[in-house]
């Protein structure tokens, strides 16, 4: 049943979509076949696998090194007061950072490089990641402590079976909102600085031809890979790591 209604619901938008094309009449609101065709296109001349397959190995690149570094950091500041108190207020001047700002700095302080490109995507990442472990950490059953020191657990045994079963929420949680956040900044990293990925192919029709469908197509498509990603795997592994809830 609820596929069902996802599936009316994106025919009626689809409908609606060729709908307003038709009364527009215009190449600024190009159809959902002409974005098709050029998608078809895009794919038949290897770019849009190439641009495509570029910015998934940035998002996942950046991902990575956000998580790590998020969940290291928040679990540091939800165990230690003095810890938060002195990092909170560098943590939020960061979360409230434009991500174009962050992203200039990173390319004028490191250069046009794809080490620029990936640090601009970790530093606007890793405050999101950090509050939300920050706060699992700060939430951990004191019992389950008590409980690790009465048997003696090395750090090892205490970091894999009591912090880790208890931040999996947390973590995917943050997974989730991160990986949304992530690709979305990579696209502007892309469009400012790098001669590929989905954010290049995005502007280079925008400046050359404005060529909506293209832009549109590019859009879908990698949407469509993120939703992907979400839905197939970030998803199930929340229900995974809930099911003791």
């Amino acid at each position: 049943m609820g596929a069902l209604t996802r599936i009316a619901s994106l025919i009626v938008l689809v409908a609606a979509w060729q709908a307003a094309a038709l009364e527009a009449g215009s190449r600024l609101l190009p159809p959902p076949v002409a974005v098709l065709r050029f998608i078809v296109q895009e794919a038949e001349r290897g770019d849009l696998v190439h641009n495509v397959g570029v910015t998934l190995l940035r998002v996942a690149i950046s991902f990575a090194v956000a998580m790590a570094l998020g969940i290291l950091l928040g679990v540091a500041l939800g165990r230690s007061k003095a810890a938060d108190l002195t990092l909170d207020t560098p943590l939020l001047v960061l979360l409230n950072t434009p991500a174009l700002v962050i992203t200039v700095l990173a390319y004028v302080w490191v250069g046009l490089t794809e080490t620029a490109a990936i640090l601009a995507v970790v530093l606007n990442k890793l405050p999101n990641v950090a509050v939300i472990v920050r706060e699992g950490a700060r939430n951990l059953d004191p019992g389950l402590d008590e409980m690790a020191r009465a048997y003696h657990l090395d750090r090892r045994t205490w970091i894999r079976d009591v912090l880790i079963p208890q931040l999996q929420p947390y973590m995917v949680t943050a997974a989730r909102s991160g990986l949304s956040l992530a690709w979305k900044i990579v696209l502007v990293v892309e469009l400012l600085g790098r001669p590929d990925g989905v954010g290049f192919a995005i502007n280079y029709y925008f400046v050359q031809s404005t060529d909506v469908a293209a832009i549109i197509g590019y859009s879908l498509v990698f949407m469509a890979v993120m939703i992907g990603i979400d839905v197939l795997l970030l998803q199930r592994l929340e229900i995974y790591v809930r099911r003791w809830r």
